[in-house]
C-alpha cells in the first residue's frame, strides 16, 4: 500500500531537506534548467544535486497521485491504468526471460513499485539502485508492509558508479530512469560492466521522436518544460538511445516506440479533456484540487513554505508531456531489449 492521504503528502514534500529549507530548494533546482536561464551543461555536471533535489521535492506528489509505480503504460481499450502499469512491468520480466532465484537489477528505481512486483511475477531477488535517500527510506517500508525484504533490497548509488563486481546480475532493467543520466554511454556501460556475459538489458526510455524538430520553437519549449518538470538535464533521441547502446557493447535484440501502436493514448491520464474516476487524481479536475489544497496546507504550516511551487512545475510538466504525446514528438516508452554477448568485451 501506499501514501494516499493529503497529510502525507504535505508531510513528505521535502523529502530528506529540512522543511525549512524546502523553498531554496526549489529556487535552485529551478534556476537549472532553460525556462529558468539554466544550461544544459550545468545541468550534466551537477546531475546528482539536480536529479536529487527532483525527487525530494516532488517524490510525495508522485506517490499521492500515481500510487507507488512512477511510470506511463502502453494500454488496450478497456484496461485501467493500475492493469496497464502492471502488465507493463509484466511485459518486462518476460522479455529478459526472468527465472526462479535469479538476481534481478532495477537501475533507477523510485520507491520500489516495480521491484516489488516484477520480483513476485517472476519469483526473483530485485535489487534497487537509488541515489536518492528519501526514496529508499520509503520503499524500504513499503517493502515490508508487502513482506518482501527477503527477496527485495536498495542500494543507494549513483548509476554512472555502480558499487557491484562484474558479471553481478542474471537480468537488468529500467523503467523510464536512465533518462536522468548526462551522459547514455557511460551509463549504459555501467550496465553492460555489471550484467553477466549472455544475459539481457531491457529499458523504457523517455525520448524524443524522429518527429522532434529542434529548430521549431514550440518544440523546444514543450522540450524544455519536460525537462524542467521531471528532472532532466536534456531528453536524448531514440537515435541517440539506440546508438548508445550498441557503443556500450550490447547487441540489440529489438526495438520499438511502444507509443505508436498504443490503442489507449500513454498521456491520455493526464489530458485537461480526459476524466476518470479509477485516476482520478491525475485529471484536470483532480490535480485543481490537488493545487488547491496545497496552497490551504502550506498557507497553515502543514506543508513547507515552497510546496506550492513544486505543484506548479509537476503541473506545466504535465500539460508539455501531453503536448508532447499529442506531436508525436516525446515518447516515454522507447523500448529495447539488448545483450551482452558471451564473449564480447567493452572496447
Amino acid at each position: 500500500m501506499s501514501k494516499a492521504g493529503a497529510l502525507d503528502l504535505a508531510s513528505g514534500v521535502g523529502g530528506k531537506i529540512e522543511k525549512k529549507d524546502v523553498l531554496s530548494a526549489v529556487d535552485q533546482y529551478e534556476k537549472y534548467h532553460g525556462c529558468y536561464g539554466g544550461e544544459e551543461e550545468d545541468r550534466k555536471a551537477n546531475y546528482t544535486d539536480m536529479v536529487n533535489k527532483y525527487y525530494d521535492l516532488s517524490t510525495s506528489f508522485y506517490e499521492f497521485g500515481w500510487g507507488e509505480s512512477f511510470h506511463f503504460a502502453h494500454r488496450w481499450k478497456g484496461e485501467s491504468l493500475r492493469e496497464s502499469i502492471k502488465r507493463h512491468e509484466h511485459f518486462l520480466a518476460l522479455q529478459l526471460g526472468l527465472k526462479s532465484g535469479q538476481k534481478v537489477l532495477d537501475v533507477g528505481c523510485g520507491i520500489g513499485g516495480p521491484l516489488r512486483e516484477i520480483a513476485r511475477f517472476s519469483l526473483t531477488s530485485v535489487t534497487g539502485l537509488n541515489n536518492n535517500e528519501y526514496q529508499i527510506s520509503r520503499g524500504k517500508e513499503l517493502n515490508r508492509i508487502a513482506g518482501v525484504n527477503s527477496t527485495c533490497n536498495f542500494v543507494k548509488a549513483d548509476f554512472m558508479k555502480m558499487p557491484f563486481p562484474d558479471n553481478s546480475f542474471d537480468g537488468i532493467y529500467a523503467i523510464e530512469a536512465t533518462c536522468h543520466a548526462p551522459d547514455a554511454v557511460g551509463c549504459y556501460k555501467e550496465i553492460y560492466r555489471v550484467l553477466k556475459p549472455g544475459q539481457h538489458f531491457a529499458a523504457y526510455e523517455w525520448c524524443m521522436t524522429d518527429s522532434f524538430d529542434p529548430n521549431n520553437q514550440e518544440h523546444l519549449k514543450i522540450k524544455a518544460e519536460v525537462e524542467l518538470g521531471n528532472g532532466l538535464p536534456d531528453i536524448r533521441t531514440t537515435k541517440q538511445c539506440l546508438e548508445a547502446l550498441k557503443v556500450a557493447g550490447f547487441e540489440v535484440i529489438w526495438e520499438k516506440d511502444l507509443a505508436k501502436d498504443s490503442p489507449v493514448p500513454w498521456y491520455l491520464p493526464l489530458d485537461k479533456d480526459h476524466f476518470s474516476l479509477s485516476s482520478f487524481r491525475l485529471t484536470a479536475v483532480g490535480r485543481f484540487i490537488t493545487r488547491n489544497m496545497v496552497k490551504a496546507l502550506e498557507f497553515i504550516g502543514l506543508a513547507p513554505q515552497g510546496s506550492q511551487r513544486v505543484q506548479d512545475f509537476l503541473e506545466k510538466a504535465a500539460e508539455s508531456l501531453v503536448a508532447g504525446g499529442k506531436k508525436e514528438i516525446f515518447t516515454p516508452m522507447y523500448f529495447f531489449l539488448v545483450r551482452k554477448p558471451l564473449s564480447g568485451s567493452q572496447e
